[in-house]
């Protein structure tokens, strides 16, 4: 930092108790500036912007090689000081208190600039932090003076995807079926047939498992389920792949030449990362192992996929229009609501009057409107988000998780690479947009 300009950062304004954002939320903040002596500035801007990364190396003989992509969501700058021949009209320009532009000339002190993003409506990835990649979306604030090195900061927000689905095959439940024929030291054979109650499922959640299995080896039989979680990593046309068990739970033996039903819930941590399907360079993806410990023998196994959802947060914004992102922000069908009423300004912080909307506000009650891709179904069909579950309930008994949107809102199929042993559901299906092509230069 110079000596003239000792401070310069950008803050925000938390909306909830848990510090995060969603599609359609308006986020507010400061940009607060501290310098030593009258200071001649060629710019100062605010820009918001959401972007994934990835980035590792592999020794391939005496040769290092590097291997990283990115992918670019959006990127939206405002200034409140600018130069036209510099920076053009293509950005909005802030005006203080009065309506009157900012001088480009601050006199020494504190001084604060505030501002205010809408999210875009579509649903991107979640923010994340890996071993080789990230997904990240940040605040950057730029001060630019003639000869003089730009002073630049940035603070990251957490941003989460609503938890909205539209896609009814992960409310449908999932079958697998596997017979095996013991040899050498075990004879006999053995058949399972599993399914569960669905493949989406909230965090929290408690995931129910029903197996039925037939025994007809030799020796006692145990089924076991491992919820095991796959990052994939994706660049240059290679895949870098970690996988890592998250729970392992077991049933209770099966004696020689029965059959036995046996049904088990599994308790979805609630601080997983949620299901990331929808980014070019990278993946998060859950999977349910279902298998039989078989003493002195390969043991049958079926694998189910599942996508963890995020929570409802009463922090969502509906639906609006807003310039900020231009094309991102196209109204959907329906599905339009007024901006955030809005309220004074904090005391001594410059800003226009009323740009600092309530923090997004709240979605109409649950059960308002018909489940998501089942027009004039009951809402009573799906569980909870965060039902903890327990064997034997109805599905039925449950209400509907969270506020839903209008059909077609959601893009086509998100395409992945799976194991080969996955259902066919889990190939290609519906949950999150298709982002445009070519986003905003960052």
């Amino acid at each position: 930092m110079s000596l003239t300009v000792k401070n310069i950062s950008v803050t925000y304004n938390p909306i909830n108790q848990n510090n995060t954002f969603t599609s359609g939320d308006f986020i507010s903040g400061q940009v607060i500036l501290d310098v030593a002596k009258d200071t001649q500035m060629q710019s100062l801007s605010v820009k918001i912007k959401g972007k994934a990364e990835v980035c590792w190396s592999e020794r391939h003989g005496k040769t290092t090689v590097v291997y990283s992509d990115k992918e670019k969501y959006y990127s939206v700058e405002k200034f409140f000081v600018r130069e036209e021949k510099t920076h053009g009209n293509d950005h909005e320009t802030l005006r203080d208190p009065s309506g009157q532009p900012y001088s480009s000339v601050v006199a020494p002190g504190h001084h604060v600039y505030p501002f205010t993003f809408q999210l875009p409506l579509q649903h991107f990835p979640p923010t994340l932090k890996a071993s080789v990649g990230k997904i990240v979306y940040t605040l950057e604030t730029k001060l630019s003076r003639s000869m003089r090195i730009s002073s630049k900061a940035k603070a990251e927000f957490h941003y989460v995807p609503s938890p909205v689905v539209s896609n009814p095959e992960l409310m449908a439940p999932q079958y697998g079926t596997k017979d095996k024929q013991m040899k050498l030291f075990t004879s006999g054979s053995v058949s399972m047939n599993i399914n569960t109650e669905k493949m989406g499922y909230y965090l929290g959640e408690g995931l129910k498992v029903l197996a039925e299995v037939q025994n007809n080896s030799s020796r006692a039989i145990k089924p076991k389920y491992c919820l095991y979680e796959k990052h994939s990593f994706f660049a240059r046309g290679k895949r870098k792949l970690y996988t890592h068990d998250l729970f392992k739970e077991e049933g209770e033996p099966i004696e020689p030449n029965s059959r036995k039903t046996v049904s088990k819930v599994l308790p979805i941590p609630p601080s997983l990362t949620v299901s990331i399907l929808n980014c070019r360079i990278l993946k998060v993806e859950y999977r349910l192992r279902v298998y039989l410990d078989v003493p002195y023998a390969s043991d049958p196994e079926i694998k189910f996929p599942i996508v963890i959802l995020p929570l409802q947060s009463l922090s969502s914004a509906s639906s609006g229009t807003n310039n900020d992102f231009q094309i991102w922000n196209r109204p959907t069908r329906g599905n339009a609501y007024p901006n955030p009423p809005p309220s004074a300004p904090p005391l001594n912080v410059v800003g226009q009057p009323g740009q600092f909307g309530a923090p997004g506000h709240y979605r109409p009650p649950l059960r308002q409107f018909p489940a998501p891709g089942y027009p004039g179904a009951p809402l009573s069909q799906f569980p909870a988000p965060g039902y903890p579950g327990y064997p034997g309930a109805p599905l039925s008994q449950f209400p509907a998780p969270g506020y839903p949107v209008p059909p077609g809102q959601f893009g086509p199929s998100v395409l992945h690479q799976s194991d080969s042993s996955a259902p066919p559901p889990y190939v290609e299906y519906q949950l999150y947009p298709q982002l445009p092509d070519h986003p905003e230069k960052s």
